[in-house]
């Protein structure tokens, strides 16, 4: 029996740990630290409908017990990605849900439509929420009635493993994770980067030619696990936690707050097979408190 294994929607997973999208490029940049197939999932860095260079440098820079980044979807486009990519993950033995994005509702249709006549592809993760991007972005993931629109186009062409990525800048995370759960989404994950910026106090020029990016990284994980923990009371899809997750311990908090599976995310440009360490130690947790699934970890915080 595979102690670790979790299910999220229509997919079952090794182990509750997948690449947060953006922080794992496209899975073969990180097979020289580790087996990828033995995660629980790889997500794809986000593909959008035409290649992207993405916005100006200056784009990351570092925090304290953080980061921001403004990379702006920069990516290869959806025909490079299916021609020059996914060979690579269709040779993987774990889960592949590839990021989509788009610029309007119907370049998220058509993103997927595409995707659909791909082999070796489990699921979507659709995001609404990206805080660096001027065309849309964040502007789709913070209102309900936009949310429940994509998700139900894109519900009416896939039975793949539907995942709506939820931004934190809005007022109340559930009601836009309920509108995508009444809509037809399989799953929701949350949540993508906080909005902040910094400032080069020598120079009094803001550290990204964007002023603003998205924070991530330690610093945000205990806002993320009450976001968990908000939309864990709202919704009974099962949750993905996202947000400073940098070992076993993170992982065990963003679970018993009330999510399935996590994403690990900016602990990837730090440690490169953090990845597994936290898998294994996952297995030693189970093994040392005779827990026979992790899956009863599962909103199991007491109150």
């Amino acid at each position: 029996m595979n102690k670790l294994a979790v299910t999220i929607g229509n997919l079952t997973l090794k182990n509750p740990i997948l690449t947060a999208s953006g922080t794992f490029g496209y899975g073969n940049e990180y097979a020289p630290y580790f087996d990828v197939s033995a995660l629980g999932g790889l997500i794809s860095k986000t593909i959008t409908l035409n290649p992207r260079a993405g916005n100006a440098f200056p784009r990351i820079a570092e925090t304290p017990s953080g980061m921001l980044n403004s990379i702006g979807l920069a990516n290869v486009g959806i025909d490079a990605f299916i021609s020059e990519k996914m060979p690579y993950l269709r040779s993987l033995d774990t889960v592949n849900i590839v990021n989509v994005a788009g610029f309007t509702i119907d370049e998220y249709t058509e993103v997927v439509q595409r995707l659909e006549d791909v082999d070796g592809i489990d699921g979507y993760e659709v995001n609404i929420s990206c805080p660096n991007v001027k065309e849309g972005g964040v502007a789709f993931g913070s209102n309900p009635n936009i949310t429940a629109k994509i998700t139900a186009n894109l519900r009416t062409i896939t039975t793949r493993c539907l995942i709506m990525k939820l931004t934190p800048n809005v007022t109340r995370i559930s009601d836009i994770a309920r509108a995508a759960a009444d809509a037809g989404a399989d799953s929701v994950s949350l949540i993508n980067t906080l909005v902040g910026m910094a400032i080069d106090v020598r120079t009094r020029r803001p550290k990204l030619a964007t002023i603003t990016g998205g924070l991530s990284g330690p610093a945000i994980k205990p806002v993320a696990i009450a976001r968990v923990y908000e939309v864990a009371q709202a919704i009974s899809l099962p949750i993905i936690g996202i947000g400073g997750i940098m070992n076993a311990d993170d992982v065990l908090e963003f679970m018993m707050a009330g999510a399935t599976a996590v994403q690990v995310g900016t602990a990837n440009f730090i440690d490169p097979d953090v990845c597994m360490t936290i898998i294994n130690d996952l297995h030693s947790y189970c093994e040392r408190e005779a827990i026979q699934s992790v899956g009863a970890v599962i909103g199991s915080m007491i109150m």
